[in-house]
């Protein structure tokens, strides 16, 4: 009852091997470019949590710069993110398309 003779290979039986100057085709943003904004986010915010924890008790004013520093830091880090992750993205002058022009 098996079918796996019936179906055709999905993959190319001689696959591409990459070379050194070869880079991804996608436009996808890199694994390390966004675990660098999340450490970024992270320090940001343990920043200015460290910052408004400081000025609370140098000003006897407790959670007030605490909190204000809790969405300066996470609003701040939020909006710069943002910003990176949607700009838009220039051609990559190395990449010629396959397609043929007409």
């Amino acid at each position: 009852m098996s079918q796996a003779s019936s179906f055709r290979p999905r993959m190319d039986e001689t696959p591409k091997k990459p070379t050194r100057d070869s880079k991804p085709q996608s436009d996808d943003v890199s694994p390390w470019a966004l675990a660098g904004l999340g450490t970024q986010f992270f320090g940001s915010i343990l920043l200015f949590v460290w910052v408004g924890n400081w000025l609370d008790h140098r000003f006897d004013t407790a959670p007030l710069f605490l909190l204000g520093g809790v969405l300066v830091g996470g609003g701040g880090t939020f909006y710069l993110s943002y910003r990176q992750l949607t700009k838009p993205r220039r051609p990559d002058p190395d990449h010629h398309d396959s397609t043929p022009r007409p």
